[in-house]
């Protein structure tokens, strides 16, 4: 599976910004998809993470009813929309995928098989 994130940018605090990740993979229907971001000298965190099906969302406390996570299987393309956004929300982020139909939704970063190559978000404040 290849990953294409895109959409990333510089914005002011409170603006909103969407990044998207286009799959490669024909079966894009049967993976989990995931969010994460890094900065600088510290981990890769989860952000966001739908489910195969995208009836399943997980969103961390520091972006929860900030952003949203869609899917559009049709088009093989996960979206991650972001509004009010903050300074803190700076960071490299990552779309990544987890093949295979699981019942509970994967949110760690060690379940996912595939990474994009980051999109630069950063946020003035």
């Amino acid at each position: 599976v290849q990953l294409q994130a895109s959409g990333g940018g510089l914005v002011q605090a409170g603006d909103s910004l969407t990044v998207s990740c286009t799959a490669t993979k024909r079966t894009f229907g049967s993976i989990d998809m995931g969010w994460f971001r890094q900065t600088p000298g510290k981990e890769r965190e989860i952000v966001a993470a739908i489910s195969w099906t995208g009836s399943n969302t997980y969103y961390s406390d520091s972006v929860k009813g900030r952003f949203t996570v869609s899917r559009e299987n049709a088009k093989k393309t996960v979206h991650l929309q972001m509004n009010s956004l903050k300074p803190e929300d700076t960071a490299v982020y990552y779309c990544a995928a987890a093949p295979g139909r699981l019942v509970v939704l994967r949110t760690k970063s060690q379940d996912y098989d595939y990474w994009g190559q980051g999109t630069q978000v950063t946020v003035s404040s």
